[in-house]
């Protein structure tokens, strides 16, 4: 079949992961747009994430708890829309839940840097940018110069702290990240700081000429795969119990005929 709907003109990390995930729900969520329900998980990411975002906002010295906890009444407005609470159910007991969990992480925060005294090239960063031959675009919580001039990729975590056994996977978009900022700046950051705020901790890594290339290779690869499917008229589902289990288009795919594990 021929697609309605024009392949888009560059590539996210997380859409990345989605087709190397299955290229059908890449077509599902890129191609053919099909809406994915917010989960409690990605309102409250994107909650926290806008709080951050607007302390940052502010000069440095301006950066403090205070100013942290008043930006939690526009996140309310500005993320919770009636869609979104339609979508996670919200009522008054999961209010407070997320209330309560967004004040522990502004406190974790708080101990885990002074960002009085961070230097940042950007905030909620929008970058594209031809990597290896395909167009990738993406959105850098903060881009950090740091005190002995390299610059440093920090991204904030409000889920759980990762398997170590999987740093490959768990460093993943933020080294194609990495790779989009030499591309763009002719400059490559020479560490990322994973902040996995809910828990107060910081998981650091060093930048690898080796992996940056590799990452920016695959999603070369990726891309030329996507066009072609795109040109076919048909992205292959590769059922799994990993890539399926929390896939919102499963009853899409169960209704296609594919055998997709599970419940």
């Amino acid at each position: 079949m021929a697609f309605d709907q024009p392949l888009p003109q560059s590539l996210s990390p997380s859409r990345l992961a989605d087709f190397q995930a299955c290229p059908r729900r890449y077509q599902h969520a890129s191609i053919e747009r099909i809406p994915q329900p917010a989960s409690y998980a990605t309102a409250k990411g994107r909650f926290v994430h806008y709080v951050f975002e607007q302390l940052f906002s502010l000069e440095g010295p301006e950066r403090t708890i205070e100013r942290a906890r008043e930006f939690v009444g526009p996140a309310i407005e500005a993320i919770l829309t009636e869609d979104v609470r339609s979508d996670v159910g919200l009522d008054e007991a999961m209010m407070t839940r997320l209330l309560d969990e967004t004040e522990a992480m502004i406190e974790h925060y708080f101990l885990m840097e002074d960002p009085t005294s961070v230097t940042s090239e950007g905030v909620e960063l929008r970058l594209g940018e031809e990597v290896a031959g395909a167009p990738i675009y993406g959105i850098l919580d903060r881009l950090d110069r740091d005190a002995d001039g390299s610059l440093a990729i920090v991204d904030y975590k409000t889920g759980a702290l990762p398997n170590r056994n999987y740093d490959i996977q768990t460093f993943a978009n933020t080294e194609l990240y990495a790779a989009l900022c030499e591309a763009k700046y002719g400059e490559r950051p020479t560490s990322i700081r994973l902040m996995y705020v809910a828990h107060g901790t910081t998981i650091e890594r060093h930048v690898s000429d080796v992996v940056v290339r590799a990452r920016a290779n695959a999603a070369a690869v990726a891309w030329t795969k996507i066009k072609r499917y795109y040109d076919d008229g048909e992205f292959p589902a590769t059922p799994s119990s990993r890539a399926c289990r929390f896939c919102s288009y499963k009853d899409l795919c169960r209704s296609e005929g594919v055998p997709v594990p599970g419940r």
